[in-house]
């Protein structure tokens, strides 16, 4: 019983390590995504659609 409070309380203390890395690593931009806004110009905002055109059908 007593190993089972020792892997407990070891695996709380890695948790708590890698949720302090991750806030560290977002605090200092890690994460920033510095790829897409260089490229962003390039995407288009808006896709146009072209009217369909009326047939001889639909004028009578």
């Amino acid at each position: 019983m007593n190993m089972l409070y020792m892997l407990v309380g070891i695996s709380i203390l890695l948790a708590l390590i890698f949720l302090i890395a991750f806030f560290w690593a977002s605090k200092t931009g890690q994460n920033d995504d510095t790829y897409t806004p260089a490229i962003r110009m390039l995407f288009d905002d808006e896709v146009e659609s072209i009217p369909p055109k009326k047939s001889d059908e639909d004028q009578i």
